[in-house]
C-alpha cells in the first residue's frame, strides 16, 4: 500500500521531500504535482519502475516519455541542443512546457521513442517539484497521470489513492494544481512545431 504526503503546496516540509527523494532513489513509482497537473514518475535508470508506469498507464513502447528537470544546466548531458534551442528553452522555463528534443546517449534507450530517438524535457514551475529534484540531484522520469480510456488527467489526490494505492509507492498531496496538460513543442527541426496545444502559451513557436 502506499503512503500519502500532505505537502504544503509553496512551503514544502523538508523531512517529507526528503522521504520522498529516498523512496525515489529505491525504486519507488511515485505520483506527485507539477504546475499543470499531476504526474507519476520514478528514478532515471530504474527498469522495472518505469515498466510499472508502463503498466498502471498502460503504454507502449512508442511513447515518449519526459525528464523533469529543476533547470537547464544538465541539458546537455540529456538532449542535443544549438545555442539559438537553448535560448528559446532558456527564455520559457520554468513553466508549461515539454519540448522534444534530440537525446544523447546518456538517455536510456528503453525511454526513447525506437525510431525517433527523440526524449521530452520538461522545467516546471512548481515549489515541491523544484524542491525533490534539488534533494534528488537529477531528473525524475515522468508522464502525465493519465488513466487508460481517459482524456484528462486525474486531478484529486484521494481518488488517487483509491485507485493506484497498491501500484505506487507514494501519493503527494501537493492541492490543486490543474488538469491540463503541457503544451508539447517539437525542437527536432529547424522550425518548432506545436504537437499539442496545453496549459503553456504557444504563440511564440508559430
Amino acid at each position: 500500500m502506499s503512503q500519502f504526503f500532505q505537502v504544503h503546496p509553496e512551503n514544502p516540509q523538508k523531512r517529507l521531500i526528503q522521504q520522498a527523494v529516498e523512496i525515489i532513489r529505491s525504486g519507488g513509482v511515485v505520483i506527485y504535482p507539477t504546475d499543470c497537473a499531476y504526474a507519476v514518475g520514478c528514478h532515471l535508470g530504474d527498469k522495472k519502475a518505469v515498466d510499472r508506469i508502463k503498466r498502471i498507464r498502460n503504454l507502449d513502447d512508442k511513447h515518449n516519455f519526459t525528464l523533469v528537470c529543476d533547470d537547464l544546466s544538465a541539458i546537455s548531458t540529456y538532449a542535443k541542443v544549438d545555442n539559438q534551442t537553448f535560448r528559446l528553452l532558456k527564455a520559457h522555463t520554468p513553466g508549461a512546457y515539454t519540448f522534444i528534443l534530440p537525446a544523447t546517449t546518456e538517455v536510456p534507450r528503453r525511454l526513447l521513442h525506437p525510431k525517433r530517438r527523440t526524449i521530452g524535457i520538461r522545467v516546471p514551475d512548481n515549489p515541491i517539484v523544484a524542491e525533490l529534484l534539488s534533494y534528488l540531484g537529477e531528473p525524475i522520469m515522468s508522464t502525465s497521470l493519465i488513466m487508460p480510456g481517459e482524456e484528462l488527467p486525474l486531478t484529486d489526490p484521494y481518488e488517487m489513492r483509491d485507485l493506484l494505492q497498491h501500484q505506487v509507492d507514494l501519493i503527494i498531496d501537493g492541492g490543486y494544481c490543474g488538469m491540463e496538460a503541457t503544451s508539447v513543442i517539437n525542437m527536432t527541426e529547424e522550425v518548432p512545431q506545436v504537437t499539442r496545444e496545453g496549459a503553456g502559451d504557444t504563440q511564440f513557436f508559430k
